[in-house]
């Protein structure tokens, strides 16, 4: 499927403002203290000096005490417009360092994925809607890393409406897609700052709609986060329908996955990771 193909590439490059050392001593340099002022202050960055109430909504995984130990704090140690431009800077020298064709790759395809942004909807999305006003960079490595994130957090807000609409909060979609994937939950918990005692209360709210049992998917379940990621491959790929013909998609998707390939044969990202992308390898699902 399209829309998976396009995650798991998007997913990888984006993913290096995450695991990079050259993005992780980025965020310590421009003030941020700790990995995850690092990360928070990053990836809110564009929203501008954000309340924690904000980012809590649109991350919407996190348990909002985690959010609120770094943020606003971390408007005090770094001014967002700088984070947005540190962050670019720094993902665009990691993907120079893991994949050396990544300028080429770049050239072709930054002005076709620039005009399907220009095609997505900021309804509801406003992840997405941030990234894409930052506009263009003129290095375009970093222009790349930006318009995949732009991608990224446009699926992202989608996703996140899926769930909201299928009534499963942040805590609980962890224990979904552990028990789809065969993941241990730890995977997401011990980076989600959820409790053991919220962990507990989310798998009975699971099992009491008949959503899991034990750490097992029913029918149910299955049928739930099928939908849940159906619906957010067709809103994720209408706007790659709207701008670009067919051929073009299969060039974008054939070139970005020399990236991606080349970052996964790094171990630069981790397999399992808490960001659910699964090892190309074992499949996209």
């Amino acid at each position: 499927m399209f829309a998976r193909k396009m995650w798991s590439h998007l997913e990888s490059i984006h993913a290096v403002t995450y695991f990079s050392g050259e993005s992780i001593e980025a965020a310590k340099s421009a003030g941020l203290r700790g990995f995850w002022m690092g990360y928070f202050g990053f990836r809110a960055s564009p929203l501008g000096p954000v309340t924690p109430g904000v980012v809590e909504a649109v991350f919407a995984n996190f348990e909002p005490g985690m959010v609120r130990r770094s943020i606003p704090d971390a408007w005090d140690f770094a001014d967002p417009a700088d984070l947005v431009i540190v962050r670019a800077q720094a993902a665009g020298a990691a993907l120079r360092r893991l994949s050396p064709p990544v300028e080429d790759v770049a050239m072709q395809v930054n002005e076709d994925l620039e005009a399907v942004i220009s095609c997505a909807t900021s309804i509801a999305r406003p992840l997405f809607a941030a990234n894409r006003d930052i506009g263009h960079f003129d290095d375009p490595v970093q222009r790349l890393w930006q318009i995949c994130t732009t991608l990224r957090e446009h699926r992202g807000d989608g996703h996140v409406a899926a769930l909201a609409a299928s009534g499963i909060d942040g805590c609980e979609a962890h224990l979904l897609v552990a028990a789809e994937r065969g993941w241990s939950p730890e995977v997401f918990f011990n980076n989600r700052g959820w409790s053991v005692t919220q962990q507990h209360d989310a798998r009975t709210r699971l099992a009491d709609r008949g959503l899991l049992v034990g750490s097992k998917l029913t029918p149910r379940g299955t049928a739930v986060r099928s939908q849940v990621e159906a619906t957010t491959d067709s809103h994720a790929s209408e706007p790659f329908t709207q701008a670009l013909p067919a051929v073009r998609q299969d060039h974008i998707l054939n070139e970005l996955s020399l990236i991606s390939a080349d970052i996964v044969r790094s171990e630069t990202i981790p397999f399992p990771n808490p960001i659910g992308l699964p090892n190309p390898s074992e499949g996209t699902t």
